[in-house]
């Protein structure tokens, strides 16, 4: 997703643009797996870019191809059939691979993944799944993050009865506080799905013939399953920066204009290193995209690796994060665990620092806002961010002005929606809809209201 960004920010430039990728599918949207798990979302509707696209825009895209080796003396990168590509800039945008946990019994002796397991990271993970879907009734997701809620749901919503296991002491601890991860938890077994938190799957077991299996955890417990999904465990994909001699530690080293250790080869997305942090999401790895596009094409643009904000995609729970999850300063929080919603920001020096929504996402364009501009707040503005009004009737679109961010994860103001003529338009030029999709039915209403406006009477 961040290489179709850079090659959209790239477009018209003048540069000669060689995309390669070892799937064999058109770059698609990850974040939107689960919805096609879901089966609210089709394989096809992941598509970023149709070929046709990357061929008017001179785009040499190649897939169900892997490079072997990146060969800087010579500026070429070699590909597994014999191929060299030469290069006068190099961009890896390789991502994460997940890494499987330490459980016995997940891999079989001659090396294949147990039939019952299943990772869910490409496409082709999802279309597997999927059909293993139809003959389960019960299914396991080992790892409490966000893609580990939006498989547990996916599946939930499709019938089976889930449980999700996550070793740490809440849920989505690499984003939220427990209080956050209490309220989570309290929402998905309100939904049907059990959750064990502070456990770790150890052993799974085969059971009778056609029945279950048996996951053991570590505290003696046994889940009987048909289905065991690993969301848990990942790391940058450095390998190819490795080999190549690049400054590597948790990710590929870069610096503010995304540059490596050789000036000639920049790194982009989840494999992606600037300071201490490597970012595991959408909307840094596209902000990463458009810097590296400008300054490529000679603009002043640098990342500073500040802006992190997350957003969960699952039925039925809505969860948005800002900033870093350690950041110190005033806590301004408001929990209603009976309810489903707790909010928590971070103010320091009077600038929002970070923010955690769970259970109610209205006022999260103005609170991104704040955090985005630094907007020095007055002593009251925190708590009133948080205490949310609700309405005898929903407010009308007209009613959000044009500065209003509506897509936190390509940063799309209600202004910058309303000068488009269509959806296509809006996903064309802006992007927004293109990330989580939970921009889609504020941008519908956006977009509606603006008909009815210049229709004539």
């Amino acid at each position: 997703m961040a290489a179709v960004r850079l090659v959209e920010g790239l477009a018209g430039s003048g540069h000669r643009v060689t995309l390669v990728g070892d799937e064999p599918h058109l770059p698609y949207n990850r974040i939107l797996l689960s919805a096609v798990l879901e089966g609210t979302h089709t394989a096809g509707a992941l598509t970023l870019r149709s070929r046709r696209w990357y061929a008017d825009h001179d785009v040499d895209l190649r897939l169900g191809t892997r490079v072997l080796a990146v060969e800087r003396a010579a500026r070429e990168v070699l590909l597994v059939d014999g191929t060299r590509i030469g290069y006068d800039r190099l961009v890896l945008a390789t991502g994460a691979i997940p890494t499987l946990p330490p459980i016995r019994g997940l891999v079989r002796l001659d090396g294949r993944l147990h039939e019952r397991v299943h990772a869910f990271r490409s496409l082709d993970d999802c279309r597997r799944l999927d059909a293993a879907v139809p003959q389960a009734r019960r299914a396991v997701v080992v790892g409490g993050g966000l893609l580990g809620l939006q498989v547990a749901r996916a599946l939930a919503v499709r019938g089976l009865a889930t449980e999700v296991v996550e070793g740490g002491e809440h849920l989505l601890r690499g984003q939220v506080g427990p209080a956050a991860g209490a309220v989570l938890a309290r929402d998905l077994r309100r939904l049907g799905t059990e959750v064990y938190t502070g456990a770790r799957a150890v052993r799974l077991a085969d059971g009778p013939a056609t029945g279950p299996a048996g996951l053991r955890l570590d505290n003696g417990h046994v889940l009987e399953t048909d289905l065991v999904v690993l969301t848990a465990g990942g790391r940058p994909s450095t390998a190819l920066a490795r080999a190549a001699g690049l400054e590597v530690r948790r990710g590929v080293v870069v610096d503010e204009h995304l540059t490596t250790s050789d000036p000639a080869v920049h790194a982009i997305g989840d494999g992606a290193q600037r300071g201490e942090r490597t970012t595991g999401f959408v909307p840094p790895a596209w902000e990463q995209a458009e810097v590296l596009a400008a300054h490529l094409r000679g603009r002043a643009a640098t990342y500073d690796g500040s802006r992190v904000v997350a957003r969960l995609r699952a039925t039925d729970l809505d969860v948005a994060v800002l900033g870093d999850a350690d950041a110190t300063g005033d806590v301004v929080e408001v929990s209603n665990p009976v309810a489903g919603s707790h909010r928590r920001l971070v103010v320091r020096d009077g600038r929002i620092r970070a923010a955690t929504l769970v259970g109610d996402l209205s006022r999260v364009g103005l609170i991104t806002q704040h955090f985005d501009r630094g907007t020095v707040l007055g002593p009251h503005e925190p708590g009133d961010l948080l205490m949310v009004e609700r309405p005898a009737r929903p407010a009308r679109p007209a009613a959000v002005p044009d500065d209003a961010e509506v897509c936190a994860c390509a940063g799309v103001t209600a202004g910058r929606v309303r000068a488009c003529s269509s959806l296509e338009d809006v996903r064309d030029t802006t992007r927004a809809t293109t990330g989580c999709g939970g921009c889609a039915p504020a941008v519908r209403q956006l977009l509606a209201h603006r008909t009815l406006e210049v229709s004539p009477s």
